[in-house]
């Protein structure tokens, strides 16, 4: 199953591979530079395939939890003074997407958006420290009675150059449905109440929709 933001690259990927792999077929003589040549263009067209897989994930709802909202490696568990909704004190958890992760972002929990921006900006690597004040980015809160408020921040990488955002102001969500997609890479922050109960650890390994970040 493949996600709908990579329908149009996908059919264009097809016809790109079709037509070189034909071209390489007849122009190319040396038989082990053809062989070599087709290799490489199917290796390129599985990477497409595999970027933009969209796996069903089984979320057990819970208002008491926040689930992790994409595919990666937790990167940082860290107190904040966030500057752009809160203006105040919140723990953030980071998970960085390699081009290999799913990219796939769903709502941490469900309930009301609150607020939702997008921010153009920069294309530092998703690990910089000023990535999620410069980069290019969306900022997404959500609400519900037990947890309160939630932040999510898609934040693009190097290679990424565009963050598709679904959320929308006043929309009800629910938790570990599909939030926007991030194409080519980067990270996503999760800003927490302080006294949330972090369930994971550095360089934990997390599944979107799957995982549990914190409990409260």
């Amino acid at each position: 199953m493949f996600h709908k933001e990579g329908h149009k690259i996908i059919l264009g990927a097809t016809f790109f591979v079709g037509a070189t792999f034909l071209l390489t077929d007849y122009f190319i003589t040396i038989s082990w530079l053809r062989t070599l040549l087709m290799i490489a263009i199917l290796v390129f067209f599985i990477l497409i395939l595999q970027f933009f897989r969209n796996p069903k994930r089984y979320t057990q709802i819970n208002e008491h939890q926040a689930v992790s909202p994409v595919d990666g490696k937790v990167v940082a568990i860290e107190e904040v003074f966030e500057k752009e909704y809160f203006k105040d004190k919140r723990i953030q958890v980071s998970v960085f997407m390699s081009p290999l992760n799913v990219h796939v972002t769903r709502y941490p929990i469900g309930g009301q958006v609150l607020y939702s921006k997008y921010h153009p900006g920069k294309y530092l690597v998703a690990w910089h420290p000023k990535s999620s004040e410069e980069n290019e980015r969306t900022t997404v809160v959500v609400k519900n009675k037990y947890f309160g408020e939630v932040l999510h921040r898609q934040i693009a990488g190097a290679l990424a150059k565009r963050i598709v955002n679904y959320a929308k102001a006043n929309q009800t969500v629910i938790q570990g449905s599909d939030s926007g997609f991030i194409k080519f890479g980067s990270r996503v922050d999760l800003l927490l109440p302080l006294d949330s109960q972090i369930k994971v650890e550095l360089n934990q390994k997390v599944r979107g929709g799957e995982t549990i970040i914190a409990e409260k």
